[in-house]
């Protein structure tokens, strides 16, 4: 409310105020002033805490105003002070060590409340329950003292630390439930076999009623029953005998006493030592007997009431009860003795003795002892031990041992183990490298303070942990297998050979040798792995004669210079040269003084009648590289006319041979040498450094340092194609090394574990030999001649003698004598005696070991049940028999042959009695017949797995699981069990059928096969011949995988191709060029046969020819070159006549300028060869065109290749690889050139070339070891399985074999007959010597033989065959043969036995579970006799109890067929149980019908609608008024079937309408009756529908009989020529319609 009023404002306060005068809440004061004006005094909320010490020494505050009753504030003045709320109180000071003092109290959740409960406006709940009712359940919540629960002086205090729990929830109330009870049994027989009695009938309960349910209805109903009158009169009353009494004490301690006393006087004739031995060993006899020491065993007596009762249930006199003896009445009992045990033992200590980090607990443990055992029923023994959780505590608890896994360092990177089958085929596997597995092993170690950091750190020190049991590591193991990468060798990659060098001295240095040689370079374009050495020679030599270091290069002749200043005639031409050295590098012109310098060439300027010759064309290649005995290098030259000569005046053209000139080249032999170098030598150590030098070379290589040594080649001079010849014949020059420094690898020892402890040995009995192992890991394998590791890893000894067998049995002393009823108890009934008759007998029980006496808590905890400390005996009376018990039946010593017997003896005083020695009233054998036993064997069960031969694996060295190596695949065996019966279908051991158990068959587990591919094809021809393109080359299926093999890539479905490969490829653009022969002479076509001159033709050949370094070499095919650069082969010009100027080829083309313009233009120029003669003139020599774009004028750019697949090595099967791309230079046309095009421009080139990829490797699943077998699943029957099962060690990658899906194998165990004691069913109950009351009733334990599989009761066998098992039934060990029971007597009404617990069952809702848990229930239903005792029976009786994995039901509704005017309904659960409740009663059908009036006509009944109506096959005849008038037979409509041969349709009369259709002879078809009238006697819907096609159908009739019977016209003979009817074509498809 102060809330409230603190938001409001001052005009909204009044009205506020005005409404609520009657309320007075806290925070504010009502009163009046002396004006007659209302003021209010307000408080505010009340301050923190506050004070300087914690608990109740703190205050608090508020602020307090007065307001008018208007809203505005005022002064306090206005206000009553007398009524002015407190400003301050005292309080909690809450400090935070009172979180350890308080804390909220829960209170328990109070019953669910339906909100419509809670709030008088809320919805109405619904008629009908589905799922449940929205609910609130409260609690109450408190802040108390944690010591003794006292509320709390303020619940601030547990707020301060934690907010206040809710006090409310939402809950939900479920549906009610009614009871849910069975169908009656049938009813029982007459409670009397004369006169008047009843007849019961009972039912149980099913479910209990839940959340208000209807109450469970009667379980039982009665009739009365009349078998037939009785003769005479009815037996009206009962000898009853009531329930035994409490067990009271047989005699008084003194007169116990003083019949010891008697038996010492009687003892006192002896002499003391005598009495004083008697006494001793009476001492030792006490301890062991009934009096010992935890079984203060009393035998005592009982008697029980023996009454006569009326059939009324009244008492009456006991003579009224004709009965010749009445029963006992007493018997002897053992005194009740509750259970007493000592007081706790002291805690154990703790057996977790460390202190560990969120470690687990350790436990400790009390015990008591019993100090006496319970006997009587008295009430039993508490627990006797008890175990809790704890810590070790204290300053000096060390801390756990701690376990950590350790790893052996990596084994060698292995890519054979990710070959496919088809690559293993074939053949050669060494070298291989890429992408490969490799392992190690995890091992688990004792973690200490001084752990290393990593294994690494291990290794150096050379030191290991002792392996312990894995199962100590708690973390998950460390991965033992990785991927790993073997470099793969790098080739030599080198260029083409230069051209061969000038003739040189070896060392232009020192030229006295005058040995010279011409030399030829190639060059390493990619590095070997290795380093250079593993490349062929660079160099090769040619000796030489003349050689000279410096030479003079001609760079061109000069124009040529007519002689004595004339314009045309001989001449020379001066050569432009340059001085350069051997290596063609222009240097100073003095080094070349001693050079022959080149001499003017002479030459001819043609005058204007002179023939006119072309320049040569440049020297051709030299025809051989080297000259010898048949081989002479050749180049040539040629030139063409150009003009031929004018008569007489001019020169005259030479003859054609003078047009062509040729000299020798390459005159050399042809003797090439070179150095070749062999591999470089094993690193050893260089002995001549001295010590000092070679500690100053070591190289710090881990913690060992490893020197420097030296490494040394074999270097010769090899002629090709000779051989070695002396080493001057190879230039001393370039003669490679042949020793060179080397790094000496570190020696590695080898290092291995300690032994692991010796492993545990069985904790078992008896002799068996028992074998305990221990182990040792190699961490670190030896290498570089480092120390050998150990052959043995492994051992082996036999464990020390088996240990104690510590079986706890119960040993049970000798009963001792027979105790009576007094006698005093016993004299009044009659035929006793006071030295016989039935009593009680006690022994003593003790727990011994093997080794002696134990204490008898460990029998009670570890022994079978305790042996029975009491028995009845019978002191026998002076006429009784004594006999001994029957001993065991001998042994048949074989099947079908002789007899087994058993015996018992007459005992004292029977022997010489004539009625004991009767053997037909006491026999003393008797004999049974040997078993004629028969076996049988048969099979039983399914096939087991198949199962490989054991030892299929192959282990590589530190634990590798070699790929392959496992035997997975082959002929394993698989195993069915056998069963053996015998002639009694019983089960019995396998032996009796001779057979161990099994029937093993040959079985094949069919091998996994990988995809195989073909070969990889040749790579195609690059797709361009001009710049970059792509070659490719594939892969095709052949075989497809199966059985689990490795699976294949992804296929092209279309072209079966199982992998491509493509690679960009260039080709030069000037690998190929087009080479033109000179041009032939002139053939004149307008011959100017004067002058010579005119139109001619020109000839040449144009060939395609590869490009080397050295120039164009051999011809190849012309597609090779580009047809668009291919040279003119023939051209048209004027051959100049004389006198007319000669001009010179056409030169090339000038540059245009970029970008492509058409305003710039391009030239080309010639100059004049000859001069023209007088009066002419010659022609431009310069020609012009404009530029444009594609056409004589290109831009150029680069373009960038896709990448191409990642290529690997040839022996990498996957890892690491190399992607590359290819820039191209294309023209502006779309035209790919050559680069130099590109480069020439310099164009910015920003592209990485070569990339790293990774192709994902193959790894195949890899698999443990098969896990040892398990125990049998049962221990006996047909269904035991031992199972074994396998973990995934490497997960499948890439395209690698996936895993088998057989993950565990299973085989049978040998079938092993289930043996069980088993009760057989009660005895009736019997009061003995009386009709009715308090009795016994008796049943005995068996042994039987099943198959375990829980189907049938199984045999009886002997009792002997149990023998090994405890003596329970079911699980309940303590074996009850006898329990008291109560026979009702004539007229009782009474409760039958509890009913077996029902089905556990769920609330559900549709089948979902509501959460509500699951009940089962039992029930007890009420049993009567008398009619007149109805009144006086008790009530019925159910309970419930809570259980586990519970079932939903549902139940529904069920209906049986009409009879006359009802049918049967009755609920039915969900599996089929009929039942009464559960069903909801709003939706019951109904089950009661009439008519009205009632359908008394034949063949009538009443319909659902309740109106009359006629059986099948019958229709309806209605009266005017609507009512049924008869029932009339209707016609039948048959519909002939694909088996009915008959294809017309006829209408019959029903012979029998209620007959079935497939009944009558010959109908086959379906049936339909036409019935036009409902039952209701209304038209069917149908009939409207027919009616108007039945109209249409009756129009078309006749309107089809007016047009066949009208009078045709008569028809033209043209009309009927021209009109010619086609023949129709029908096709019958065996349709009946057709």
């Amino acid at each position: 409310m102060r809330c409230l009023l603190a938001g409001l404002s001052l005009s909204s306060l009044s009205l506020f105020l005005s409404l609520s005068l009657s309320l007075r809440p806290p925070g504010f004061i009502l009163f009046r002033t002396s004006y007659d004006t209302m003021t209010l005094c307000f408080s505010g909320p009340w301050g923190r805490c506050m004070g300087s010490e914690c608990g109740q020494g703190g205050s608090q505050s508020r602020a307090v105003w007065c307001a008018h009753s208007e809203g505005w504030t005022t002064l306090h003045t206005n206000c009553d002070q007398a009524e002015r709320p407190d400003s301050q109180q005292s309080c909690f000071r809450v400090c935070d060590w009172h979180r350890d003092l308080y804390d909220w109290q829960l209170g328990a959740w109070n019953q669910c409340v339906p909100v419509s409960m809670r709030s008088p406006g809320a919805v109405q709940r619904p008629a009908v329950c589905t799922r449940g009712e929205e609910g609130i359940q409260t609690r109450e919540v408190g802040c108390v003292q944690k010591a003794d629960g006292v509320p709390a002086e303020d619940a601030a205090i547990c707020e301060y630390f934690e907010p206040k729990p809710r006090l409310e929830q939402a809950c939900l109330i479920p549906c009610p439930r009614d009871c849910v009870v069975s169908e009656f049994t049938p009813w029982t027989s007459c409670s009397k076999t004369c006169g008047t009695g009843l007849q019961n009938r009972i039912r149980y309960v099913l479910a209990p009623p839940l959340f208000g349910g209807s109450a469970c209805p009667n379980l039982t109903e009665f009739q009365t029953c009349q078998p037939s009158p009785c003769e005479g009169p009815e037996s009206l009353y009962s000898l009853k005998v009531g329930p035994w009494g409490p067990c009271s004490a047989a005699v008084p301690r003194q007169h116990r006493l003083s019949k010891e006393e008697r038996q010492t006087a009687k003892e006192g004739l002896k002499d003391p030592e005598t009495r004083e031995l008697i006494k001793k060993k009476r001492n030792r006899n006490r301890q062991n007997r009934q009096g010992g020491k935890f079984w203060d065993l009393q035998v005592g007596y009982q008697t029980r009431e023996v009454t006569c009762v009326h059939r009324s249930g009244k008492t009456e006199a006991l003579s009224l009860c004709s009965q010749e003896s009445l029963p006992v009445t007493y018997q002897a009992c053992v005194l009740t003795k509750d259970c007493e045990v000592t007081e706790w033992a002291e805690w154990s200590p703790c057996s977790k003795g460390c202190y560990e980090l969120n470690g687990r607990m350790g436990e400790r443990t009390r015990m008591r002892q019993v100090s006496q055992f319970p006997v009587g029923g008295g009430t039993e023994c508490p627990e006797l031990e008890e175990r809790e959780p704890c810590t070790a505590q204290g300053e000096g608890v060390p801390p756990c041992i701690t376990y950590s896994w350790k790893t052996t360092e990596w084994t060698e990177c292995r890519v054979d183990m990710l070959l496919s089958q088809q690559d293993r085929r074939r053949g050669n596997q060494t070298g291989l490298c890429g992408g490969g597995v490799q392992s190690r092993e995890a091992y688990c170690v004792q973690a200490t303070s001084a752990e290393h950091a990593s294994n690494l750190s291990a290794l150096k020190s050379k030191e290991a942990s002792r392996p312990v049991d894995n199962e100590l590591c708690l973390s998950p193991a460390p991965n033992t297998t990785q991927l790993c990468h073997i470099p793969c060798p790098v080739e030599c990659d080198l260029s083409s050979w230069s051209a061969w060098g000038p003739c040189t001295f070896e060392n232009c240095l020192d030229t006295a040798s005058k040995k010279g040689f011409k030399l030829r370079k190639r060059r390493i374009i990619n590095e070997p792995t290795g380093g250079t050495g593993s490349c062929p020679h660079l160099v090769e030599a040619i000796p030489c004669d003349e050689p000279s270091c410096y030479d003079w290069l001609l760079l061109k002749l000069e124009e040529c210079t007519p002689d004595n200043d004339r314009d045309c005639g001989a001449g020379t031409q001066i050569p432009q040269v340059q001085c350069v050295n051997s290596e063609g590098e222009h240097v100073d012109r003095q080094l070349c003084r001693d050079a022959i310098l080149p001499m003017p060439v002479v030459c001819e300027v043609p005058c204007p009648k002179d023939c006119v010759l072309s320049p040569w064309t440049p020297w051709s290649l030299c025809s051989h590289t080297c000259s010898g005995k048949n081989t002479e290098g050749r180049q040539t030259r040629a030139r063409s006319v150009l003009a031929y000569n004018a008569g007489e005046g001019g020169l005259l053209c030479p003859n054609s041979s003078a047009l062509q000139e040729m000299r020798s080249c390459n005159e050399h032999p042809c003797t090439v040498y070179h150095w070749q170098t062999g591999p470089w030598g094993q690193c050893i150590e260089d002995t001549s450094v001295p010590l000092a030098n070679s500690t100053g070379a070591r190289v710090a290589v881990g913690d060992s340092s490893c020197s420097v040594g030296m490494q040394t080649r074999k270097v010769i001079c090899v002629r090709v194609n000779v051989g070695q010849v002396p080493p001057k014949k190879c230039p001393e020059s370039i003669r490679p090394e042949t020793v060179r420094p080397c790094l000496l690898p570190c020696k590695r020892d080898c290092i291995v574990t300690p032994y692991s402890d010796w492993s545990a040995c069985p904790v078992t009995c008896g002799n068996t030999k028992r074998k305990q192992n221990r182990k040792r890991i190699i961490i670190q394998l030896p290498a570089n001649g480092g120390q050998d590791c150990p052959d043995v890893l492994t051992q082996e000894r036999d464990c020390e003698a088996g240990s104690v067998c510590l079986g706890y049995r119960w040993k049970t002393h000798k009963w001792r004598r027979c105790q009576l009823v007094p006698w005093s108890v016993r004299q009044d009934s009659l035929g006793a005696v006071e030295t016989c008759g039935p009593g009680l007998q006690a022994r003593a029980v003790s727990c011994r070991k093997q080794d002696g006496q134990a204490d008898i808590g460990a029998c009670l905890k570890f022994a079978s049940s305790m042996p029975p400390l009491t028995q009845p005996c019978q002191l026998p009376c002076q006429d009784d028999c004594q006999l001994t018990a029957w001993s065991k039946f001998s042994s048949c010593t074989q099947d079908c042959v002789g007899v087994k017997t058993r015996k018992r003896v007459l005992v004292g005083k029977s022997k010489k009695r004539d009625q004991c020695k009767n053997s037909q009233v006491y026999p003393l054998s008797e004999t049974q017949y040997c078993p004629c036993n028969k076996y049988n064997a048969q099979p039983v069960g399914n096939w087991s797995d198949c199962i490989l031969p054991e030892g299929g694996r192959v282990e590589g060295q530190l634990g590798m699981k070699v790929q392959g190596d496992i035997k997975e695949c082959g002929q394993g065996y698989r195993y069915q069990a056998t069963v053996c019966y015998d002639q009694d279908d019983r089960l019995v051991e396998t032996s009796r059928c001779n057979s161990h158990g099994y029937i093993e068959e040959a079985c094949i587990i069919p091998c996994p096969s990988d995809c195989k591919l073909s070969e990889w094809s040749n790579w195609s021809r690059c797709s361009k011949s001009c710049g970059s393109g792509v070659k490719v080359r594939s892969k095709w299926l052949r075989e497809k995988p199966y059985n689990g093999g490795r699976p294949c890539p992804k296929l092209d479905h279309v072209n079966q191709v199982g992998v491509y490969e493509v690679v960009p490829c260039l080709s030069d653009c000037g690998q190929y060029v087009w080479v033109a022969e000179p041009w032939s002479v002139w053939k004149v076509s307008n011959v100017d046969l004067k002058e010579n001159c005119g139109e001619g033709v020109q000839t040449r050949k144009v060939r395609c020819m590869q490009n080397t370094i050295d120039g164009p070499s051999d011809p190849v095919e012309d597609y090779l070159c580009d047809p668009e650069e291919m040279p003119l082969g023939a051209r048209n010009s004027q051959l100049p006549c004389p006198d007319d100027c000669v001009l010179s080829d056409w030169g090339a083309w000038s540059h245009c300028s970029r970008p492509c313009n058409k305003n710039s233009t391009r030239e080309r120029t010639a100059y004049p060869i000859r001069q023209p003669g007088e009066g002419r003139l010659c022609p431009n020599t310069t020609e012009k065109e404009p530029c444009s774009l594609n056409s004589n004028c290109y831009h150029y750019s680069y373009n960038i290749t896709d990448w191409s697949t990642c290529q690997l090595s040839e022996r990498a099967v996957c890892g690491s690889g190399i992607k590359t791309r290819m820039l191209d230079c294309v023209r502006s046309d779309a035209k790919s050139v050559d680069l130099r095009f590109c480069e020439e421009l310099r164009l910015d080139r920003k592209w990485q070339m070569k990339a790293s990829c990774v192709v994902e490797c193959p790894v195949n699943c890899q698999l443990s070891e098969w896990s040892p077998w398990s125990e049998c699943t049962h221990t006996c029957g047909l269904a035991g399985k031992l199972w074994r099962s396998r973990t995934v060690l490497q997960v499948p990658q890439g395209d690698g074999r996936p895993c088998s899906p057989q993950m565990e194998q299973w085989k049978p165990c040998p079938v092993k007959p289930c043996y069980r004691w088993r009760y057989s069913p009660w005895s009736e109950c019997t009061s003995e010597g009386a009709r009715c009351g308090e009795g016994l009733r008796f049943r005995n334990v068996s042994c039987f033989v099943s198959d375990g599989s829980g189907r049938g009761e199984g045999c009886l066998v002997d009792d002997e065959l149990c023998g090994d098992l405890e003596p329970s039934v079911d699980g309940d060990k303590p074996i009850t043969l006898e329990e008291a029971c109560t026979v009702p007597c004539p007229g009782d009404c009474y409760l039958t036995e509890w009913t077996a617990w029902s089905l556990c069952q769920l609330s559900c809702v549709s089948g979902d579970d509501l959460g509500f848990g699951s009940v089962q229930v039992r029930s007890r239903a009420v049993l009567a006799q008398e009619p007149e005792n109805l009144l006086q029976c008790p009530e019925q009786d159910w309970e419930a109890r809570p259980c586990t994995e519970g079932q939903c039901y549902s139940y529904r509704w069920m209906t049986g067929p009409w009879r006359s005017s009802s049918r049967p309904v009755w609920c039915q659960r969900s599996d089929g149980l009929n039942v009464t409740g559960g069903c909801p009663m709003t939706a019951q059908p109904v089950a009661d019908r009439s008519c009205d009036p009632a359908c008394n006509k034949p063949r009538s009944y009443c319909t659902e609608v309740r109106v009359c109506g006629c059986e099948e096959g019958y229709t309806e005849v209605m009266t005017s008024d609507g009512l049924l008038d008869q029932c009339t037979v209707i016609p039948v409509l048959e519909i002939p079937t694909a088996g009915d041969n008959r294809a017309d349709v006829k209408t019959i009369r029903a012979v029998s309408p209620t007959q079935s259709s497939n009944s009558l002879p010959g109908h086959v078809g379906r049936t339909w009756f036409l019935q036009p009238l409902g039952p209701d006697g209304k038209l069917k819907t149908w009939v409207y529908g027919v009616a108007p096609g039945a109209f249409v159908l009756l129009v078309f009739v006749v309107s089809m009989t007016y047009l066949a019977c009208k009078k045709p016209k008569k028809p033209q003979r043209r009309q009927m020529h021209n009109n010619r009817l086609k023949p129709l074509t029908l096709a019958y498809d065996g349709d009946a319609d057709m």
